[in-house]
């Protein structure tokens, strides 16, 4: 029995696993809270605990119960993200790095310099949109609570900036997951945090217009202060993005990007060994980016999966067609064994995707890509040879597609391969090409694991032929003449004859 896609064992177990996970991570913050209770009075701290033992309990217990609400946010919504004790663990490195930064501005330069939105950025960019506006909310109750009952601010001195400072984490997270959503470059991300100073500066304003009459120059510090917090987190997000996604093997849309660069090292290790299936993967690539945006998914992921589908070609280049001149070393072995070898590339390039540290979304397309079709040419060779040949053993090991995009990218290569190895390319017959691919991996059950609808089957079809019909269009025969230096017309004939005496 599966749930949510997962076994109940494995989502038992899972769920057990990241309870622990998150108190030993409960416990963390509350380490850090204590260092921070002391740093804040060194000489007499311990007066915070004695005197004033109710704080201290409040702050402990409302902590706790903010690590449940979320615990159990992911354990209804998402028990997919919650079964991978690592996720758990990315959560809570989000949050302790954001209270610790929000924590050193506002105790050593001023309670509105905090970074408050930086949460929300690290967030967005790796746990998702949905995720990062509730998280943002608990994170802004955190915010409060630490700064309610902790000694940390003198209550006395800065009762408003303490008792907005809910109002603040909340609208400069949400501001700014709403504005960084669509941002694709580093630089739009900073960007982000200029706007998100807007709407934050006016609430430092609202909360502050009783002291207007008494001291404007206070008044305006605070918003300062409010302006340079805000840019300040989206710097901050900028420079801890690349930590997180290198230590938790995480995609954002920026290090898509770089993996998509044709200097990213796999990629030029492929374009040296492997020029045929380089070229192939770039065609793909734009093939499932237009497919992708066609059905609303994500086109950078599509884009950076067809670059490496093939990266396993690089263990044995010189035994894929695209790569061979005029040698060809299936001419020498049985069909069993050039089955073996054509088929292991999918799981050669999941191996070779890990042991670089791409993320696994990448590999396991790269292992996905052929599910369990069978290999046709070298089984037909068999019968050809023996009379009579098993399908398994001429058939990819899988496992079937389990996205939209990886049955994208098994469709695309498909439909490139075949648009390419046929001499007829006219519209009509790539459509016929993509319509025979789509339906023969209907036909053997390959996308029964992936949620991709006949609909957006459709779609996808119809992008290719658009595609494809653009890339092989039909060109004119260019005329056999050729311009000497004094732009004078002569044949093609004539000049090879002159050169040749």
């Amino acid at each position: 029995m599966k749930i949510a896609g997962i076994p109940a064992g494995e989502r038992k177990n899972g769920l057990i696993r990241s309870a622990l996970v998150f108190g030993a991570c409960y416990l963390v913050m509350l380490a850090f809270l204590f260092i921070a209770v002391v740093i804040n009075d060194v000489s007499s701290w311990t007066v915070y605990f004695t005197e004033n033992f109710s704080e201290p309990l409040s702050l402990i217990v409302s902590v706790f119960l903010l690590f449940c609400v979320i615990y159990f946010y992911f354990m209804f919504d998402d028990p997919a993200f919650l079964v991978k004790a690592g996720n758990v663990v990315l959560t809570f490195c989000i949050l302790l790095v954001s209270v610790v930064l929000c924590y050193l501005f506002g105790r050593f330069v001023h309670i509105y310099a905090r970074p408050l939105a930086v949460f929300a950025f690290l967030a967005l960019f790796l746990l998702g949109r949905r995720h990062a506006l509730f998280l943002n909310f608990v994170f802004s109750f955190l915010m409060f609570v630490i700064d309610l009952f902790t000694n940390t601010f003198p209550t006395s001195e800065l009762n408003n900036a303490i008792y907005s400072s809910f109002m603040l984490s909340f609208i400069s997270g949400t501001f700014a997951v709403f504005l960084s959503s669509s941002a694709k470059t580093r630089g739009g991300l900073l960007l982000s945090g200029v706007f998100i100073a807007v709407p934050t500066v006016i609430v430092v304003l609202l909360f502050n217009i009783p002291e207007l009459t008494y001291n404007w120059i206070d008044y305006v510090s605070a918003a300062g202060f409010r302006m340079f917090g805000c840019v300040v987190a989206a710097v901050l997000a900028l420079s801890i993005l690349p930590v997180f996604e290198w230590g938790f093997n995480k995609l954002t849309v920026f290090r898509l990007r770089e993996l998509t660069s044709t200097n990213a090292a796999l990629l030029v290790h492929l374009k040296k060994e492997a020029p045929g299936t380089f070229n192939h993967s770039l065609i793909v690539a734009q093939l499932a980016e237009s497919c992708a945006v066609a059905i609303g998914e994500n086109s950078e992921l599509a884009r950076a999966a067809a670059y490496y589908h093939d990266v396993g070609k690089l263990k044995q280049p010189e035994c894929f067609t695209e790569n061979q001149t005029d040698y060809n070393v299936h001419d020498e072995i049985t069909p069993e064994l050039s089955a073996d070898i054509i088929r292991s590339h999918t799981k050669d390039g999941y191996e070779l995707l890990m042991a670089n540290r791409l993320p696994k979304e990448i590999a396991d397309i790269a292992r996905e890509h052929h599910g369990t079709l069978p290999i046709k040419y070298f089984y037909d060779k068999a019968v050809r040879y023996s009379g009579d040949a098993d399908i398994k053993d001429f058939s990819y090991l899988g496992p079937l597609p389990h996205s939209r995009i990886s049955a994208i990218i098994m469709i695309s290569d498909a439909a490139e391969a075949a648009t390419r190895a046929s001499a007829d390319r006219s519209p009509e017959r790539v459509e016929r090409i993509c319509r025979d691919v789509i339906e023969e991996r209907m036909d053997l059950g390959q996308f029964e694991e992936c949620d991709v609808t006949m609909k957006e089957l459709s779609v996808i079809k119809q992008t290719l032929v658009e595609v494809l019909s653009g890339v092989h269009h039909h060109r004119v025969q260019y005329p056999a003449i050729r311009f000497n230096r004094d732009r004078q017309a002569v044949p093609k004939e004539e000049e090879d004859e002159s050169r040749s005496h």
